[in-house]
């Protein structure tokens, strides 16, 4: 813990730090331009230069997304580029032959109706709209234990689980100890943030977040910006926790957001996801359309707007003139001139795309400093849907080594959790007729070096593949037995997968835990970074919210209150929205596996 806490020093501090950056705020007034007309298309293959944007955006992740389309909204003229043919970044949708794959996020909250979710304030703010559908939980399987349960949001379901395996009351104790933190991790509506300390103080600071801090933190009786930047294991030692199977929920559910142990992930993320999760009438979602119909609709509002999304776009360098970013050049020689540059690129590839005499100390430190986590392999099955109930649960955990016994692999070993999702159950449209498609995915353990001297079209690598794609099917097995037999498309992703298609450095998923993470602000003057590299860190959630701190930065403050008063009834704070919020066309679960009809709250061992 002593570690842990040492690395995490750096970020306690930043919900408070941008108080001190004031000199910089004056680099935050950018003055709007005229709208262009709306396009999206492949970029222009001669090296000519374009006219001037106010901002361009590296990458269409959801934080380059999540800020083009702010910023659009807000008047500016925008160009996002991106290297791949879809947009989406890690939460891109692709197509193999009739099935529609997610590339990236499984478990979705807080996004069918208004709420205090970042991606859902983007969204009512610049009227991009999705289809949801809500559900209430997903099977958790043990195969070294011979296990499984159901994981049942709610205020009383996931008691039962708890009853079983470890100690209630314990449990109980946790709940409530971490009220105040949930307060404070939910006071602020995400909207209200700005990466600029004098905006900052003016929308977020002092109408919301010292009120908030002030009384939680009595409440907690803890400093509450250390509950809420530092580790989430901090919040088990409030709750005086020493329960194993809590311990082991607090690190399952830190390690599903980040990729990392509850020690190595910021606390506000847990308490939020925690609070949420065991609400009364909490409910998950879903997007009809899958993953990359987030993305669509980001893309399509940002057009709306009149700016841009280009697609096969492949930036190789920031345009650096003395100190200050200018705009980028892309791969073919053309140029696109802007008057701010944001990157969504992860950190070390944004470095690397800055001429060498630009920023060394900062190039080193990134390189030096902050390291990535392990990558994934992901494998994706389309099979034959014959007999499978409508009932099966569409998301699934499932441990290899083990997750209730004393002798259980720790959470972050290799080999060892697997997510799962079939959401053709929820979106027959994802599949064929009579088909499912199922895409289980190890998160955040595979060594990038036991890939990166292969080639990507030799027998070597080809075998390695299916060698790493066997522990999946093993998770898969655990939920539909005789899914091999059922097979008919399989698509297998690696490390290289990830470094080649999605540009993530290392194939990795973002920096390891939050000490190193960016605030948004670089030595670069009009230099700017959003995604999963910046505070908060890894996950939709976070890499929405890095969006919208720059993009209301980089908008005059008057266009940004203007905006929240226009958002009114959408722009919710706190808790009150739990009580408002009622499921849109739920969805009844409840079968974690085939064969299996037991009820929702049924525990033991697996068939």
């Amino acid at each position: 813990m002593a570690a842990a806490s040492s690395q995490l020093r750096g970020a306690r501090w930043q919900l408070l730090a941008l108080l001190l950056c004031a000199l910089r705020a004056s680099s935050f007034a950018p003055r709007s331009a005229p709208r262009s007309a709306a396009r999206r298309s492949a970029p222009r293959r001669a090296a000519a230069t374009d006219e001037a944007y106010d901002a361009v955006i590296i990458g269409s992740g959801f934080g380059g997304l999540c800020c083009g389309a702010l910023l659009a909204h807000y008047g500016q003229r925008v160009v996002v580029l991106e290297s791949h043919e879809h947009v989406g970044g890690c939460a891109h949708g692709f197509r193999r032959g009739a099935y529609t794959l997610d590339s990236g996020p499984s478990l979705w909250a807080g996004c069918s109706v208004p709420s205090t979710s970042p991606l859902r304030q983007v969204m009512d703010a610049v009227g991009a709209e999705v289809d949801w559908v809500t559900y209430d939980g997903w099977g958790v399987h043990d195969l070294r234990a011979g296990e499984a349960f159901r994981m049942s949001v709610g205020p009383e379901a996931f008691e039962a689980v708890v009853r079983q395996y470890g100690d209630v009351g314990q449990w109980r104790r946790l709940l409530a100890a971490i009220e105040p933190v949930v307060d404070a991790s939910m006071a602020c509506p995400p909207m209200a943030l700005r990466a600029d300390p004098l905006g900052f103080l003016r929308t977020a600071l002092g109408p919301y977040l010292l009120p908030a801090i002030a009384s939680t933190s009595v409440r907690a009786r803890a400093f509450m910006p250390d509950l809420l930047t530092g580790p989430a294991a901090a919040l088990a030692d409030l709750a005086d926790v020493d329960d194993a199977f809590v311990l082991k929920w607090l690190d399952y559910l830190a390690f599903a957001l980040s990729g990392r142990p509850a020690d190595d992930t910021v606390g506000a993320a847990v308490a939020y996801t925690l609070g949420d999760l065991h609400r009364p009438g909490a409910f998950l979602d879903y997007p009809v359309g899958g993953s990359g119909a987030v993305a669509e609709a980001l893309a399509a509002s940002i057009a709306k707007a009149g700016s841009e999304v280009r697609t096969r776009a492949h930036v190789a360098e920031i345009l650096v003139e003395g100190n200050e970013a200018r705009g980028v050049r892309l791969r073919d020689g053309s140029e696109v001139r802007a008057r701010r540059v944001v990157s969504n690129a992860d950190i070390w590839n944004t470095v690397k795309l800055l001429p060498a005499r630009v920023a060394p100390a900062w190039r080193a430190a990134t390189e030096r400093d902050v390291a990535p986590t392990p990558s994934f392999v992901h494998l994706w099955v389309g099979f034959d849907g014959a007999d499978i109930p409508a009932d099966l649960d569409v998301h699934h955990t499932v441990f290899n080594e083990g997750f209730l016994g004393d002798d259980a692999a720790a959470i972050d070993a290799r080999e060892n959790m697997y997510i799962i999702s079939i959401p053709s159950l929820f979106d027959a449209a994802l599949s064929p007729e009579g088909k499912h498609v199922a895409h289980c995915y190890a998160a955040a353990h595979e060594p990038f070096e036991a890939w990166e001297h292969l080639d990507r079209t030799s027998q070597e690598y080809k075998a390695k593949k299916e060698a790493a794609a066997e522990p999946l099917w093993r998770a898969l097995e655990a939920v539909v037995p005789d899914i091999r037999k059922r097979s008919e498309m399989v698509v297998v992703g690696t490390p290289l997968t990830h470094r080649d298609f999605l540009r993530r450095h290392r194939g990795s998923y973002g920096p390891s835990g939050v000490s190193g993470l960016a605030n948004g602000l670089t030595p670069v003057d009009g230099l700017y970074t959003v995604g999963d590299s910046n505070f908060p860190g890894i996950g939709v959630p976070a890499a929405a919210a890095s969006g919208i701190l720059v993009a209301n930065a980089l908008a005059p403050l008057g266009d940004h209150l203007r905006l929240l008063d226009a958002m009114g009834a959408d722009l919710k704070a706190g808790t009150a929205w739990w009580g408002e919020a009622a499921p849109p066309n739920p969805v009844a679960g409840g079968r974690i596996a085939l064969g299996r009809s037991e009820p929702a709250d049924t525990l033991g061992r697996a068939a």
